[in-house]
């Protein structure tokens, strides 16, 4: 049996659906279903189930999956031997909500390619929770302590959220003194059947009753429509803060509070591109731990 099949297999495993495991291997359904059937035969086993929610694993198909995976361990390690840990070399694929991607992380990650530059970084920065137990990141900033799935888990910070408007609009709206007076402001926020993480539903936590008027699906966006004095957002303030134009309003009122998790899969955690990663992520937000 070649790596390849087995690959193959490791993913559609993770995936379940034919669609989405084509998507990451870059190969159509009826190629993937062939190859499957064919993996199968080799073996002389059934290691799937073909069912409405799509290829479960058959118990002889957990039991290779167990093998693979130990092979694939053995794989990404290639790499994480050398004089020092400047010589690492290899990829870490980090998923991580967009807002804390693309504001935090991101900007900060040129001091760690420059102390570690053999290590390749894929940082997936979605509107969206990218999933370790399914491999699709070797490690994944979550909004919620994970109870299952073969993960180690520690936790990053702990993060505050407020009600922020536009200096403009506030100068052309008048200023707003109680949470009553929300209800002639046009609120942002996340569009609701979007929501990947009970953790964003912030209006039902501290404005019940009221509801966004206009939604967007990523962070980024709601606070650049209130930027531009769309209405009234709730954002971090690791996000909002960094920008001058944005005024936090009902400060006692509207405190919310939240905390992320990094979450790494078992196989890859002891991997010294893992662990070196996975410090540097923790050292950053607790050097600058006032920006939450």
């Amino acid at each position: 049996m070649n790596w390849d099949d087995l690959k193959l297999f490791l993913v559609v495993s993770r995936q379940q659906k034919l669609d989405l495991a084509g998507a990451v291997l870059h190969q159509d359904p009826t190629t993937l279903s062939r190859r499957l059937r064919r993996l199968e035969s080799d073996v002389g086993q059934t290691l799937f189930e073909r069912t409405r929610r799509g290829h479960v694993l058959t118990p002889e198909g957990e039991a290779l999956a167990q093998r693979a995976e130990a092979i694939e361990a053995i794989t990404l390690g290639i790499g994480d031997t050398g004089d020092g840990e400047r010589s690492l070399v290899g990829k870490v694929r980090l998923g991580v909500t967009e807002g804390f991607g693309t504001a935090f992380i991101a900007p900060a990650l040129s001091e760690f390619v420059n102390e570690w530059p053999g290590i390749e970084i894929d940082l997936i920065s979605l509107s969206g929770l990218v999933s370790v137990p399914k491999r699709e990141a070797d490690m994944s900033v979550l909004l919620t302590r994970p109870k299952a799935g073969r993960m180690k888990v520690r936790k990053l910070t702990d993060y505050a959220l407020q009600l922020y408007a536009s200096k403009d609009y506030l100068a052309a709206r008048g200023p707003i003194a109680t949470v009553d007076a929300l209800s002639d402001h046009k609120l942002i926020g996340y569009v609701d059947d979007l929501i990947y993480s009970p953790q964003l539903r912030y209006f039902d936590d501290v404005l019940p009753g009221l509801h966004p008027g206009l939604s967007s699906p990523s962070i980024i966006a709601q606070m650049e429509m209130t930027r531009a004095g769309s209405g009234l957002c709730i954002l971090p303030k690791f996000i909002a803060n960094r920008h001058a134009d944005l005024v936090p309003i009902l400060q006692a009122e509207i405190d919310v509070k939240r905390s992320f998790w990094l979450a790494i899969h078992e196989d890859v955690a002891g991997l010294a591109r893992i662990k070196v990663l996975s410090d540097y992520l923790a050292r950053l937000v607790k050097m600058r731990q006032a920006e939450f």
